[in-house]
């Protein structure tokens, strides 16, 4: 009996403790956080973060457009200024990408084939699109820091990859966007209405593939121009992508956000849900507009608040200035569920227009092309065929004296510049490869030469990486923000 009782007790005691402890890991499972995500729903978590990340004007995540001189800050000037490091943005930046969309897209593309068969085409479609953005994004770190982890980078278990040669991760990207060019295909679909950047519309929805292979010639072409002056192939990359690029604004590769929190655009929780009162336009920008009786101009800015004459004036930039004395954001910037532009038709043409000036076999004159690009920009922004006709018929918008005395970098340049308007990474790059227009020295930098032309590796990688950060920085020459990457030569 005395057996049977210890028996007993022991049998309720572990039973007891069994509980206990599957309670207790009971408590350690998150239930509102699933266990295993679709690759699908990997994929669009990756568009949404890299559209945030691009568009964002929060300061602590993005100041592209203060890079590339069409904002200035009103009482706190050091992005302005070019400090980046205060609110460590190279580290946000890095992060975002490598973190939030590289990782994703890459699971993403890992967990496909155990979820559908690899082998069909619209496999083969959705593995494609996803290397796209991949592509994509690696070009975008490579364009804003120059050398970085690319074959060793995204391994979870090399927590301090080896960095790449920036020129020869170019020539890889160039491989993989032709792979992914020749694999997408009309025989198969896409990924449906799940895409947020080409499934939002029954418009797009019914030419998800084709657009998405518009998407990757365009990119390829983008990338062709950018490394024109030190690759020697460009001209031949530019070319092949030429034939199969957007050819209209409803191309456009374009990120619909809505107008109910969190998934607002990230301009209108910055400028208007913060209800901080932070940016101004620059004389940069503003000048230029003024001087081109520029029709975008009031859908860019306000008029300075109280001038009557009504006038449109930008703030010296990178200094301190009085948020009610200047031009700011238009209402037009500032909506809340405005689109972002990843990659679109105006931007397209005046690549076109430049591989033209370059001699490049890509159809089309220069003129053609510079004319396109202004006319879809100003269309995009609300103003009519008439505006864009008044415009272009000023001697100094009109191509062929607008070239002078600054050639076509100068015409194009400007104008490129301009059409990217709110879109600072693109507008920087702009800057960068076709060196017009000027930009105004702000009262902190030295020199012209010291205006930013990359970001500096993030501080996590100097602390963390330190060899291969050592090694990177050394084979750039130097880790800062004047030294010039592979491409740009001029």
């Amino acid at each position: 009996m005395k057996r049977f009782k210890l028996c007993l007790i022991y049998t309720v005691v572990s039973a007891f403790m069994v509980s206990c402890t599957k309670h207790l890991e009971d408590l350690n499972v998150i239930t509102k956080s699933p266990q295993d995500v679709s690759y699908t729903t990997l994929f669009s978590a990756a568009e949404l973060r890299l559209v945030n990340q691009l568009t964002d004007a929060d300061e602590n995540y993005n100041v592209f457009r203060l890079q590339s001189q069409y904002w200035t800050e009103t009482t706190y000037v050091d992005e302005a200024n070019y400090n980046l490091n205060s609110r460590a943005i190279p580290d946000h930046i890095w992060a975002a990408l490598y973190r939030d969309v590289l990782q994703d897209l890459e699971r993403a593309k890992s967990l496909l084939p155990a979820s559908a068969d690899p082998t069909s085409a619209t496999s083969k479609n959705q593995l494609a699109i996803i290397d796209v953005l991949e592509v994509f994004t690696y070009s975008t770190l490579v364009n804003i820091y120059g050398n970085i982890p690319y074959s060793k980078a995204l391994d979870i278990n090399n927590v301090m990859p080896t960095y790449d040669d920036a020129a020869t991760i170019y020539a890889d990207l160039f491989t993989r966007l032709d792979a992914d060019i020749a694999a997408l295909s009309t025989s198969g679909e896409g990924f449906g209405s799940i895409d947020l950047i080409y499934g939002t519309t029954d418009a797009k929805l019914s030419n998800q593939v084709e657009l998405w292979k518009k998407f990757a010639n365009s990119l390829k072409l983008r990338m062709a121009l950018t490394v024109a002056d030190v690759d020697g192939t460009a001209g031949q990359k530019a070319a092949e992508a030429a034939a199969g690029v957007f050819t209209s604004a409803a191309d456009n590769a374009s990120f619909a956000y809505s107008t109910i929190p969190p998934n607002t655009n990230p301009v209108w929780v910055a400028l208007v849900q913060s209800g901080r009162h932070d940016f101004i336009g620059t004389n940069t920008l503003v000048d230029i507009l003024n001087a081109l009786n520029d029709p975008r101009l009031p859908q860019f800015f306000t008029t300075v608040p109280g001038s009557d004459p009504a006038v449109y004036a930008g703030a010296p930039y990178g200094v301190k200035s009085v948020f009610t004395d200047w031009s700011g954001p238009s209402p037009k910037v500032e909506v809340k569920d405005r689109e972002a532009l990843v990659l679109d038709y105006s931007e397209v043409e005046f690549y076109l227009a430049e591989a033209a000036a370059r001699g490049y076999a890509v159809g089309g004159t220069p003129a053609s092309h510079y004319n396109a690009g202004i006319k879809a920009s100003i269309l995009y922004w609300g103003g009519t065929e008439d505006d864009y006709a008044a415009y272009v018929a000023q001697p100094s918008v009109a191509y062929a004296t607008a070239s002078v005395p600054n050639g076509w970098k100068g015409a194009i340049g400007t104008q490129s510049w301009i059409a990217h308007y709110n879109r600072g990474y693109e507008g920087w790059l702009s800057w960068r490869t076709l060196d017009f227009p000027l930009f105004n020295v702000p009262p902190n930098v030295d020199d012209y030469a010291d205006i930013p032309v990359r970001y500096t590796y993030p501080v996590t990688e100097q602390n963390l990486n330190k060899t291969n950060y050592n090694a990177a920085a050394a084979a750039i020459g130097g880790d800062a923000l004047s030294t010039k990457l592979f491409w740009d030569k001029f």
